[in-house]
């Protein structure tokens, strides 16, 4: 490709990105009407190959990610939905693993763009950023082809967009409090919208729940006739040991028992991703009690997989690690997963949240595991203000432990300083976090990734 025709395609690219803004990149609007009105236009391009459909409050990406390389180990081509990005919007919507090209993005949006206009004309609210994504997505599988979509849930379940898929098997990973404004306040709340990807006939892979969660799941799989297996019961984690990189597992699959399992991802969270992961492709490929899938297949998926800006590691000397928990139940298993599977002599945080999340049960949770900690502003409009994340930390942490930067690239500065300070000899045992929210991770990776 000549350098013209690659400024050509970076141009486009970015007229298709700033039009996508424009729709809102934070606007909420949940009706189901518009995007079915829109995929009725383009000919129902979800309904060209089977999905796998993820839903849940924690570990969706994750697991996701480990559903797409199982089923690539398996000779499968694959298409990718998750959200949201990190640094760039191709991101969400991926083929045999990789980010479709800005050509490919455009050529699809354009396919797109006059019959969203037709749709927006019909309705009081125009489509959402989200709602085309969706699209683009569901159309870019068709076109390609794909033989299965694994397709992550934007917010809830029964009213997102990508609810529109039906599909065979539904997959749903731990549930908490999070994105309370939209779904309830309640665990029972929440569970009721994202068991709404439960339709009838699917088969259900459930992580294990808090009862408050599990009861409604159970309640509309009784309700669709729906089959369920549940982590605890069904299929599990039997055995999991630290090893160099990631760990080591044995899992209880549905098919039976899979054992040197490694995957290249930290925590005790990232075996139960696994282990939900295993027996969602074990379902949607048909194993189970009689038959149990080819473990070197098995084994090649989850080596493969990745998961970007979960306790990614993106420098050394000090190890300067990504980590986008934004919600209590996420950084519970952050702060497990740092005290068991890193050494770090001295640990330093930056932390910035969004306006909307529960900063000071955060602030509680990493208090023990951090030595100080910077606060700041991320790059979202609605990043919570600096100066009201400083008045919780330094309730939390104490006015001698706190920094405080607005800007990103200033507090990972400053972070770096204060863990390499006072430390005699090497910094192998030194580490920076940077977490709180995808949007940090975001904003640290493309500094920290140049």
């Amino acid at each position: 490709m000549s350098d013209r025709t690659d400024r050509t395609d970076r141009s486009a690219f970015a007229e298709v990105e700033a039009a996508l803004n424009a729709r809102g990149f934070t606007r909420m609007h949940f009706e189901l009407e518009k995007i079915e009105t829109l995929l009725d236009l383009l000919g129902s391009p979800q309904r060209a190959y089977p999905s796998i459909h993820l839903t849940g409050t924690n570990g969706k990406t994750s697991t996701a990610r480990m559903i797409d390389s199982l089923l690539r180990a398996f000779g499968l081509h694959t298409g990718r939905y998750t959200s949201p990005h990190l640094e760039t919007v191709r991101e969400r919507i991926s083929l045999d693993g990789e980010a479709v090209s800005e050509e490919r993005f455009v050529s699809t949006y354009r396919e797109i763009a006059p019959l969203a206009e037709l749709v927006d004309q019909r309705f009081a609210e125009p489509l959402t950023y989200f709602d085309m994504t969706t699209a683009l997505a569901f159309a870019t599988f068709a076109d390609a082809p794909v033989d299965v979509a694994v397709v992550e849930v934007g917010l809830g379940g029964a009213e997102d967009a990508t609810n529109v898929i039906q599909a065979g098997v539904a997959v749903i990973t731990p549930i908490g409090l999070d994105h309370t404004e939209w779904l309830g306040d309640t665990i029972e709340d929440i569970a009721l919208h994202k068991a709404g990807i439960i339709h009838p006939g699917a088969t259900v892979i459930a992580a294990a729940q808090e009862e408050e969660a599990a009861r409604p799941i159970l309640e509309r799989c009784a309700e669709v006739n729906a089959t369920v297996a549940r982590e605890g019961a069904e299929f599990g984690v039997l055995r999991r040991a630290v090893a160099v990189g990631g760990q080591v597992l044995t899992i209880q699959g549905l098919g039976g028992v899979y054992e040197e399992i490694f995957i290249p991802l930290h925590g005790a969270h990232q075996a139960q991703n696994a282990a939900v992961a295993l027996a969602a492709v074990e379902a949607f490929l048909g194993a189970g009690a009689r038959r149990q899938l080819d473990i070197e297949a098995v084994r090649e998926g989850f080596a493969a997989t990745s998961s970007p800006g979960r306790l990614e590691r993106v420098r050394t000397a000090p190890t300067v690690l990504l980590d986008g928990a934004h919600n209590p139940h996420g950084m519970a298993a952050t702060v497990a997963a740092l005290q068991e599977e890193f050494a770090f002599s001295k640990l330093v945080g930056v932390l910035a949240v969004l306006g909307d999340k529960d900063a000071a049960s955060l602030l509680e949770l990493l208090e023990p595991v951090l030595d100080s900690i910077v606060v700041a502003e991320n790059s979202s409009p609605r990043a919570m203000p600096v100066d009201e994340l400083a008045a919780l930390a330094r309730e939390i942490f104490g006015p001698e432990r706190v920094q405080v930067t607005r800007e990103m690239p200033d507090a990972i500065e400053a972070a770096v300083a204060e863990a390499e300070s006072d430390v005699p000899g090497e910094l192998a045992g030194v580490g920076v976090l940077v977490t709180g929210s995808v949007v940090t991770v975001a904003d640290a990776r493309r500094l920290l990734k140049r």
